[in-house]
């Protein structure tokens, strides 16, 4: 389908421990749509977190294919990969990774050129017109949080990809953050995928995905 945007086929991931290679992925196939805001859930160690990193071309798979928006992406040349995760990907992670020497506004204008009325607007929509100025030193886990979303969905990024997002922050900060991350999703008609072990906010995703041992089955 047209709407597609990220389409992961067969993947493989495999790690050598000690003697042995173990296999994390095993012919995993994930696709995901415009609009659409899928959560995968595994315990610790499953590979939640190496598919999200393969999604978001910071890793190659063994083997397999990765299509964004149409475009077979696995099979570019490696220095392509950067220009394609800053113009298609959004990151959010669970440690936000928010620069402490620029202020909120700033995330976004310095780093992503954003205009002013555009920064104005996703500032609005998640609450926190009042944070434009301010340090991130000054702000609470949940407000850096919601400035991390904001900068994600600034890049128009066609892919938004969420890190354990609620990590950092108590169970009604996380539940809000997860809600702005699931309306910017309907409203701007991008795809998501959250990696969580928060069950708290599964009821927030569109589709729920279990990752056991090496596969990836909906839940």
């Amino acid at each position: 389908m047209t709407n597609t945007v990220l389409n992961m086929k067969d993947i493989v991931k495999s790690y050598r421990d000690g003697e042995a290679q173990r296999t994390i992925l095993n012919h995993v196939n994930l696709t995901v749509r415009a609009g659409e805001f899928v959560a995968i859930v595994g315990p610790s160690g499953c590979g939640k977190s190496t598919l999200l990193n393969i999604a978001g071309m910071m890793l190659s798979p063994d083997s397999g294919e990765i299509e964004l928006c149409g475009q077979t992406v696995s099979a570019l040349p490696k220095k392509k990969w950067t220009r394609i995760r800053k113009e298609m990907i959004g990151f959010i992670f669970q440690n936000h990774q928010l620069l402490p020497y620029l202020k909120a506004g700033e995330q976004l204008s310095v780093l992503l050129k954003c205009d002013g009325q555009k920064v104005q607007e996703l500032f609005g929509e998640l609450n926190i017109e009042h944070l434009i100025d301010q340090y991130p030193a000054r702000m609470s886990g949940g407000e850096r949080q919601r400035v991390a979303i904001a900068r994600a969905f600034a890049s128009d990024a066609n892919l938004i990809l969420a890190d354990e997002p609620t990590a950092s922050l108590d169970s009604e900060r996380g539940r809000h953050a997860v809600e702005m991350i699931q309306m910017e999703v309907h409203k701007r008609n991008r795809a998501a995928v959250m990696v969580t072990h928060d069950e708290r906010v599964l009821d927030l995703a569109d589709k729920i995905y279990k990752m056991e041992d090496g596969k990836l089955m909906e839940s």
